[in-house]
């Protein structure tokens, strides 16, 4: 009988470990980032998604032992083609709740120097690729809160919200 209480008490502590591990990871923002990715000729590059259809800014979550700027770098390669030359600067940090609608995350937006050729590599996530002159942005709502992030960008500010 005490090697059934013992067993008992065991997994009810290996199960409220369980509910504070899983509680930590799916009750917490999750970092991502987006990137306003500058060609050498000025022009703003966006992405098509594929889930939506609309464009956005290219960009990804955090993955575990990276740091930003390799999260950067890492995106622009994996949506864009494009590599990195230099983050210019911090345009803003985004953690409104509701502005993902698949899970609250908190998105750091960098505008980032980039060279190379512009070509779809992740099928899966992005339909089309387009650099666009500032003053030919795309005027249709943008997917997740990323027309807020380029109208701050655009007004030279830098934003936490």
């Amino acid at each position: 009988m005490a090697f059934f209480t013992v067993a008992v008490q065991s997994t009810r502590s290996l199960w409220r470990f369980g509910q504070t591990v899983l509680g930590i990871i799916f009750r917490h923002p999750v970092p991502g980032t987006s990137i306003i990715p500058i060609l050498p000729d000025g022009r703003i590059v966006l992405i098509r998604r594929r889930d939506n259809g609309r464009w956005a800014l290219p960009g990804g979550m955090v993955d575990w032992g990276e740091d930003v700027e390799n999260t950067v770098r890492r995106e622009l390669i994996e949506e864009t083609g494009l590599d990195l030359v230099k983050i210019q600067r911090l345009v803003g940090v985004y953690s409104a709740p509701d502005r993902d609608p698949r899970i609250h995350s908190i998105c750091i937006v960098v505008e980032a120097q980039v060279q190379g050729t512009m070509e779809v590599q992740d099928t899966m996530e992005v339909m089309e690729i387009q650099a666009f002159p500032l003053n030919c942005l795309p005027q249709e709502q943008m997917a997740h809160d990323h027309n807020r992030q380029l109208e701050d960008y655009l007004k030279g500010l830098t934003t936490l919200a």
